[in-house]
């Protein structure tokens, strides 16, 4: 199903975007879904398959005395949902083309991105132990390399009321508050 958003400019333009493959099929999320409904959401009444934008970053972080040099890729709309980690640069294997209006454009400014980027490594390393840090250095530079991911939306509701679920079709996970909150913003303008 496209989705329309109410306010966006170019509202129905469909536009061609790389993605990653999803995960979770379209049977897989209607089950998945069915299963999140009930009392409180309502029924299922729609899904929808929809992509936010991902920008890749090498991210080498310096913790006493050794280095660590890894691969993230964080949401170029909000930049606050869970990175991605990569060994490597996806393939063109683990990409596809697809042409879709199911995609919020990319929106956020990129040295904010990189700043929220590193405020979250920062927190995860932090995590694992205030003690353990020691002289800690954080270098990102962001590589030429965007992609969307898909996520499976469920649409509930009962009567006047409705409410979004989110999947994401590669991890297999359901998401929270952030990316509700995404998807929705995005609809409602």
């Amino acid at each position: 199903m496209d989705l329309l958003p109410l306010t966006e400019p170019a509202a129905g333009a469909r536009r061609e975007i790389r993605c990653l493959r999803a995960n979770v099929t379209e049977v897989e999320a209607l089950v998945a879904l069915e299963r999140r409904g009930g009392l409180l959401r309502g029924r299922l009444r729609q899904i929808a398959l929809a992509y936010l934008p991902f920008r890749l970053y090498h991210v080498e972080v310096v913790n006493r005395g050794a280095s660590v040099a890894t691969l993230y890729a964080a949401d170029a709309v909000s930049g606050v949902l869970d990175l991605y980690e990569f060994s490597a640069a996806p393939a063109e294997t683990e990409l596809q083309t697809i042409t879709t209006r199911n995609a919020p454009t990319a929106r956020l400014d990129g040295q904010l991105a990189l700043q929220l980027l590193e405020n979250k490594v920062r927190r995860a390393i932090f995590q694992t132990g205030f003690f353990g840090v020691r002289a800690l250095q954080i270098r990102t530079r962001p590589l030429d390399c965007e992609f969307h991911v898909p996520y499976w939306l469920g649409f509930f509701g009962h009567g006047e009321r409705a409410t979004l679920q989110a999947m994401d079709a590669v991890r297999r996970t359901f998401e929270g508050a952030k990316a509700r909150a995404i998807f929705s913003d995005w609809l409602t303008g």
